[in-house]
């Protein structure tokens, strides 16, 4: 199978999957209990108060058939258009803009603070398995596990934040990735990656326990396969045949793994940032649940959705960077 015809496969079925999401999220908002009505209109005593309700209703569209609103529901996402907040009447898309660069910077640094110290740990835990050492990492890893983020959470900003003073526990300032979405504020990179460090390192935590053990009993089967045999009795060094031949193809389950704990991240930074103060897409759907914002709560769902499945979409594309048995047997199909 050519490899065009391998990503227009991939193409529609991405394109399935994100109609599906589309289609979850409308009708998941939809039963979530409360009416957005009685937030614009609180007081509905009287007839000139059911009487603003219903108009409200009318102008929200929420009085027609479901079918017709599902119908215009998918066409305004097929047109970009994500609706508004109908008590300060922003549209969710510029919401977005100010909210998700937040988010993405504190789940990029998550990551690259989990992979930093998981992939070393979990090669050297392989390599020496059954030693005192890999003994050690493994109980560690298991602690940090059990550990709930929000817990080390409050644990890093009270004793690092209040009681050492080293970092700040709340706020944000604009990074790099603040610019491409057109959000306002000045540029500081140093004050930026000082606001971000209490948050990534409550987030990772947990995912360099996940990483280190998943790459651990991967590279633990990879080193007794025979091309690493052959690569022993070559003479190649230690550091060569781990770090050269053994971390490639012990790398897709951590790779599967770091793509799908995408969204478990999102409901990490959920509790963290509103723990940090921090104007992302967790304190965003924090604060449009309290106040029964579901045009907003079904926006950001749907962006966060679409990021998960774009980036496991992607993540199948790497398996034949890593592994190129996978990059021959598609050639071959």
């Amino acid at each position: 199978m050519s490899t065009a015809r391998v990503v227009a496969m991939r193409v529609v079925q991405l394109v399935v999957v994100l109609w599906i999401v589309v289609t979850f999220t409308f009708f998941l908002v939809r039963i979530l209990p409360g009416d957005p009505v009685d937030v614009i209109v609180p007081n509905q005593v009287g007839a000139q108060g059911r009487a603003a309700a219903q108009a409200v209703r009318e102008h929200l569209g929420l009085d027609r058939p479901l079918y017709e609103q599902y119908f215009d529901y998918v066409g305004d996402v097929a047109r970009g258009d994500l609706g508004r907040n109908y008590a300060t009447n922003v549209a969710v898309t510029d919401t977005l803009k100010q909210a998700l660069p937040v988010s993405l910077q504190l789940m990029i640094y998550a990551q690259i603070l989990a992979l930093a110290f998981a992939i070393p740990l979990g090669v050297f835990s392989a390599y020496r398995a059954g030693s005192r050492a890999d003994r050690a990492i493994s109980t560690t890893s298991f602690a940090l596990l059990a550990l709930p983020n929000f817990v080390l959470a409050l644990v890093l900003s009270y004793f690092v934040g209040v009681e050492l003073e080293w970092l700040p526990t709340s706020g944000y300032a604009p990074g790099w990735l603040d610019p491409l979405f057109g959000r306002s504020g000045a540029l500081d990179l140093g004050r930026h990656l000082e606001v971000m460090v209490l948050p990534a390192v409550s987030l990772a935590a947990g995912q360099i326990a996940i990483y280190m053990r998943l790459l651990r009993s991967d590279m633990i089967a990879t080193l007794q396969e025979n091309f690493i045999t052959m690569a022993k009795s070559k003479g190649l060094s230690n550091r060569r045949i781990l770090w050269r031949h053994a971390l490639r193809p012990s790398s897709l389950t951590l790779l599967t793994v770091a793509g799908l704990n995408m969204g478990a991240l999102i409901g990490g930074a959920v509790v963290v940032e509103v723990i940090y103060g921090m104007p992302g897409m967790g304190l965003k759907i924090f604060q449009a649940l309290s106040a029964r914002q579901y045009v907003e709560l079904q926006g950001f769902v749907l962006v966060i959705a679409l990021l998960f499945v774009l980036i496991n979409f992607l993540v199948d594309f790497l398996y034949a960077v890593l592994d190129p048995r996978i990059r021959r047997a598609r050639a071959a199909a």
